[in-house]
């Protein structure tokens, strides 16, 4: 089995003295450089086992002041299920209510935007063709802990009530039950799952550390004939959310 990297085990040393209650939430962590010298490493290996732990929520870092033990807080379960799209609510504030917290969003839509290079690959159009971009915060008990940016087409919904996706008769109902009133019906959805680190301007959104890891959801919706009616960049940041997948079982 191969050696474990000593940052992962300076990781394990702080979660464990965390744990048994060496450090108490709220208390100050020694300088690296003590803790480095405890351990037998280097004060860049206990840098990047406290980055781990911070994004993680275990630890928190305060400019000019250090890294302290976080408070405990519960992380958001955030469930990806096709049962859930197929509600007539929202599936976020179906999630947010499960765990005993006010689930909401803000958003903000840019018709007629020209689609990248990236865009237009997922939804099977040309570079440069038009779509309708809206860019969502999602809130738990008002606090940022979700973002996504979608994408549609706009020939698909030009002229329809449904051209804004927040805005009309429909706002709010998604993309399935919105499609399905101008005749799209929604087959299925592909996503695709990755770790990284945060951007500065998600980090700031979210409120969380910059460079914090977070899992990137990119999600695709297709109709019953194949078409690419929405795709989706989705970040959910590790310290504050968990994603677990409900997969349906057919007999």
């Amino acid at each position: 089995m191969p050696e474990q990297p000593p940052y992962l085990r300076i990781a394990d040393e702080l979660r464990r003295r965390i744990v048994e209650h060496v450090w108490e939430p709220g208390d100050r962590l020694p300088s690296r450089s003590q803790i480095g010298q405890e351990c037998g490493v280097g004060e860049n290996v206990v840098r990047r086992a406290q980055e781990l732990l911070v994004s993680q929520g275990v630890l928190e870092g305060r400019a000019g002041s250090g890294t302290y033990v976080a408070e405990p807080r519960q992380r958001v379960r955030v469930v990806r299920s096709s049962a859930r799209e197929q509600t007539t609510g929202s599936p976020f504030r179906t999630d947010m209510k499960a765990v005993g917290r006010q689930g909401d969003w803000e958003s903000r839509t840019d018709a007629k935007v020209p689609a990248s290079a990236d865009i237009a690959t997922r939804l099977g159009i040309t570079e440069g063709e038009l779509c309708v971009r809206t860019a969502y915060e999602f809130l738990a008990n008002g606090r940022p802990v979700q973002l996504s940016t979608s994408w549609e087409p706009y020939d698909l919904t030009a002229g329809t009530l449904i051209v804004l996706p927040e805005g009309g008769p429909h706002a709010g109902q998604g993309v399935v039950n919105r499609m399905a009133t101008i005749g799209v019906t929604v087959s299925h959805s592909v996503e695709q799952p990755e770790p990284r680190q945060a951007t500065a301007e998600e980090a700031s959104l979210l409120g969380i550390q910059k460079a914090a890891l977070v899992t990137h959801i990119r999600r695709t919706y297709y109709s019953d004939e194949g078409r690419p009616v929405e795709t989706a960049d989705i970040v959910v940041p590790s310290a504050l959310c968990e994603v677990v997948y409900e997969i349906p079982i057919n007999r």
